[in-house]
């Protein structure tokens, strides 16, 4: 079969690069959509998709196209692809080139993305599109000097609730650790105004770690977690290991698990490249490319405050029929509670890769193997190397895309139905009452009810593809739930309400005074804090108010109310007098 050794710009930078059938008696549909061409619509994607407000879906390659720039297209769910942007258009390729990382659907409903390479100094870009194709540099990297802003920003973006954008680099900022820098945290406003929070190797012997290859998530604590691919306790700089670790979004960086502890095997794993993913039951959950029992990666998942468990090891069945190497595709977790995503090796037909399904408990199911279908010229028609992992649209199907192979051996998308329905999902997934939401789905046309936790919202069907609504007074934090004609349809995460606090009563007192906090959003509070120090008795009134006990030990301070939404803090300050 012609599986081409992996592209230069996939290994760039670092130095680990990775040496169905379908599911019997199952029900699970693989469906190649496109084949790409290496020019008009580009090849390799090594990227996930992301489903825009038209209902279609969006995504990049890092190479061909008009000028070998690389792409960003749009594609039906039906496999109807439309190149909308080629890179490497201006001079110099001012306007960026290789993206090689995915798009993130922003609240303004405008695209956001990094290249690799290009931009005014040649070291990437993070660029705004919009669905129509419209293409807007907003940063270049390397502008500072010795590249402390940093350079490659090899991952996507993630959203904030405040609006910005937060990132990382895989080289730049400190030049402590070597030539090219150990990579930096930068956040960036819609505006294109970036600051560097953190950059890496900034603690003796890079126990913080080296060149975090993946890009970030926000937890539901306001923190953001990632990872890097190499340095930690247990490695000197980019000699493997990697880290797990948690940042604030003002910069302060806490080093939650350095990878192999025991050294030989690392059975915990090692070089994690994937982006992490946080499931329903709140903790972290992500992939190491390496280690494992067969050092063919594993998936781990972590605790908030960092509590570390090894959940598999691939190559633990036969042959590796149950995949090996999960690249840079990481997990998502499904309507179904299950995780899915995709490995690089392994599987059934001379190690092409398959797409995989782990459960809660630990049990994993293989799918699909790639490289099943093979043409006369040794080719697999229906791909193989799916670096990236999937996206689960709200018809309830995955799309996926792999590097290499289908018809001209550039690469190809796929869509994997396995039999779960359709669902809704909510632009912004939190804000406050009387916050904007757009809601995505499919056939929405005929909508007759929007509840946020149960309690109805006013609405606009805008199109069958997406609903205009604002959060809804006494809403609760919960599953945003649609009425059509064809039934109800519930977001695939929880609306979080975020609580406010306007004002409490008495401003002063000593412990043991009773002080009456209203706000709005209050109904499901589950702790209050005078000064950092919580409160041992309380009563929620009803949303807007809620009374508590100045706590023994407590200190003059803010007051914090914490609900599932989040947390809120007063503006004023509670004397305990």
């Amino acid at each position: 079969m012609k599986k081409p050794t992996l592209p230069t710009i996939a290994c760039f930078l670092f130095s680990f690069c990775a040496a169905v059938s379908l599911r019997s008696g199952g029900t699970d549909t693989y469906t190649k959509l496109v084949d790409f061409d290496g020019i008009d619509n580009g090849v390799a994607p090594y990227m996930s998709l992301v489903q825009g407000l038209d209902g279609n879906l969006y995504g990049t390659t890092s190479a061909g196209g008009t000028y070998n720039g690389g792409t960003v297209f749009k594609i039906t769910p039906s496999g109807t692809l439309t190149t909308i942007y080629s890179f490497c258009l201006l001079s110099g390729c001012a306007d960026g080139a290789i993206p090689l990382a995915g798009l993130v659907l922003a609240t303004n409903g405008n695209f956001y993305g990094t290249t690799q390479e290009g931009g005014a100094n040649g070291a990437g870009t993070v660029f705004k599109i919009t669905a129509g194709g419209t293409l807007t540099t907003l940063y270049s990297f390397c502008s500072q000097s010795n590249c402390a802003d940093g350079t490659v920003p090899n991952a996507g973006l993630v959203q904030a609730t405040n609006g910005d954008f937060y990132g990382t680099t895989l080289a730049g900022g400190n030049l402590l650790c070597g030539g090219f820098g150990c990579g930096t945290v930068f956040k960036i406003t819609p505006g294109g105004t970036l600051a560097t929070i953190y950059s890496f190797c900034s603690q003796s012997n890079c126990t913080d770690g080296v060149d975090p290859y993946a890009g970030l998530v926000l937890a539901t604590n306001g923190d953001f977690y990632g990872t890097t691919e190499f340095g930690g306790a247990n490695c000197t700089l980019r000699g493997g290991c990697g880290t797990v670790f948690r940042i604030t979004p003002s910069g302060t960086l806490t080093t939650l698990y350095s990878f192999c502890p025991q050294g030989g095997g690392c059975a915990d794993g090692s070089t994690p490249l994937a982006g992490l993913i946080q499931a329903s039951n709140g903790s972290i959950y992500g992939t190491t490319s390496g280690g494992g029992d067969a050092n063919d990666g594993t998936v781990f998942k972590i605790t908030l405050s960092g509590t570390f468990t090894r959940f598999y090891s691939f190559c633990s069945q036969a042959n590796c029929a149950d995949g090996a190497v999960p690249y840079y595709g990481g997990l998502i977790q499904a309507t179904d509670g299950n995780f899915y995503g995709t490995t690089l090796d392994g599987g059934a037909n001379n190690n092409s890769g398959t797409i995989f399904q782990l459960t809660p408990g630990g049990t994993l199911t293989t799918l699909y193997n790639f490289c099943s279908q093979i043409n006369a010229q040794n080719v697999c028609t229906d791909g193989y190397y799916a670096a990236e992992g999937l996206v689960q649209d709200t018809s309830g199907k995955f799309y996926g895309s792999t590097a290499h192979g289908g018809a001209n051996d550039d690469g190809t998308i796929f869509s994997l139905s396995v039999g779960l329905g359709p669902f809704v999902q909510t632009l912004p997934t939190s804000g406050k009452v009387g916050a904007t939401v757009y809601i995505l789905g499919t056939n929405l046309t005929g909508a007759s009810n929007v509840s946020f936790g149960g309690t109805s919202a006013a609405f606009t069907v805008v199109s069958a593809t997406k609903i205009k609504t604002s959060v809804p007074g006494n809403a609760l934090t919960g599953a945003v739930t649609v009425t059509t004609p064809s039934g109800k349809l519930k977001s695939n995460k929880k609306f979080r309400v975020i609580p406010q606090i306007t004002s409490f009563t008495p401003p002063s007192g000593p412990p043991t005074t009773v002080v009456t906090i209203t706000g709005v959003s209050l109904k499901q509070t589950t702790k209050v804090s005078f000064g950092g120090v919580a409160a041992t008795t309380f009563t929620v009134v009803n949303d807007t108010t809620v009374k508590a006990t100045v706590p023994s030990g407590a200190v003059t301070g803010h007051i914090k109310i914490t609900t599932p939404g989040g947390t809120a803090t007063s503006s004023g300050v509670f004397t305990v007098s």
